[in-house]
């Protein structure tokens, strides 16, 4: 079989062991690709060291749940088939066949955790409880089973809070606020657990006071949850989730010189036009507290614009705004403001298509 190695980058932090933890998995999902398994050695004494480890940390039951057997990585899947051998039936099989192996000299440097609990700790309890490490992998299944059962509970109280909204065509995650109020403290935290795991590393159970804050801030207030890998905003009665270039402000006027070509936007997405192109010069700005002609009722200021159609806050220092000398001529997206029904044009606005943080 060949041998890849790679080297990688261990960010500084609390945890050595955690931040070299993620930049071998960062490693694993490169190296795995679309519908390709990756099968990872780790065996039933690590799965106990791994409920040893997260119990003392607080984990819930997801942490205790240990490893999971198989989980999704990247484009393709991670499985784990050794978790039902032990470290001592995989070290007889590797001696009886000859097998020659290298211990990482890290293994005994017991100033890391595991490796406290793994030289220090474990073996202290299976001398009185022989069959401590199969029945603690016992335990990890059944809280395994458990949460399977809190993400069935979880997928039901999503279904009935993945509304629609006027602003789905963003691309954005969101959720209806109301339909997540209604539901019990623990049956909120579990719907977005569920929700947020696959957007962002959850909070410890410390942090969740950021949900409780966002959800309970006065009507007119716009709250922020900041997490790991994005933010969470409430605006419109929905809770938003988001990341990468929508954290960033768009600022920057462009010239449109070519209006017959779509225009791409630093970290905004592209314009074009729908049907005929308005005489130019065109430029590209973004909201500074103008006013606009509408038909039929004069100029009206764009903050009471947006307003009226309820334009999420975060969204509303997005929008690309047509302009032509000093005359602001569309804001794209917008019925009744992104274009001219006269002239027959509209700007259609393709929002940025990254990736929103999935991991």
């Amino acid at each position: 079989m060949p041998l890849q190695v790679v080297r990688v980058q261990v960010e500084p932090g609390a945890s050595l062991e955690r931040a070299a933890r993620e930049a071998r998995y960062r490693a694993f999902v490169v190296a795995t690709g679309a519908g390709e398994l990756l099968l990872t050695a780790q065996h039933r004494d690590d799965q106990a060291e791994t409920l040893l480890f997260r119990l003392m940390r607080g984990a819930g039951v997801r942490g205790l749940a240990g490893m999971p057997s198989q989980r999704t990585l990247g484009r393709g899947h991670l499985l784990r088939p050794l978790l039902d051998v032990t470290r001592g039936e995989l070290e007889f099989y590797a001696a009886e066949h000859q097998l020659r192996w290298i211990d990482d000299p890290s293994n005994q440097d017991r100033q890391f955790s595991r490796n406290y609990l793994r030289h220090q700790v474990l073996p202290v309890m299976i001398e009185r409880w022989p069959q401590a490490v199969t029945t603690m992998a016992r335990s990890a299944a059944h809280l395994r089973e458990a949460q399977d059962l809190l993400d069935e509970l979880a997928h039901m109280d999503l279904a009935s809070a993945r509304t629609a909204s006027d602003f789905d065509w963003l691309g954005v995650p969101s959720l209806e606020l109301a339909a997540l109020a209604r539901l019990s403290a623990a049956r909120q935290r579990n719907a977005l657990s569920g929700w947020l795991a696959a957007l962002t590393q959850l909070p410890d159970s410390d942090h969740w006071s950021g949900w409780e804050n966002l959800r309970d801030a006065a009507p007119d207030a716009r709250p922020i949850w900041r997490l790991a890998q994005g933010e969470l905003h409430r605006t419109g009665g929905r809770i938003w989730w988001l990341a990468g270039s929508w954290l960033r402000p768009a600022t920057d006027a462009v010239a449109w010189n070519d209006p017959s070509q779509p225009l791409v936007l630093t970290d905004n997405g592209v314009l074009n036009f729908n049907g005929r192109i308005p005489d130019g010069p065109l430029q590209i700005r973004y909201r500074q507290g103008e006013a606009m002609a509408v038909a039929d009722r004069g100029h009206r200021d764009l903050k009471r614009l947006l307003n009226e159609r309820a334009v999420p806050g975060f969204l509303r220092g997005r929008l690309p705004l047509l302009f032509r000398g000093a005359e602001l001529l569309a804001v794209a997206n917008l019925p009744g403001l992104d274009g001219n029904v006269r002239e027959g044009w509209k700007l259609h606005w393709q929002p940025t298509d990254e990736d929103q943080g999935l991991r």
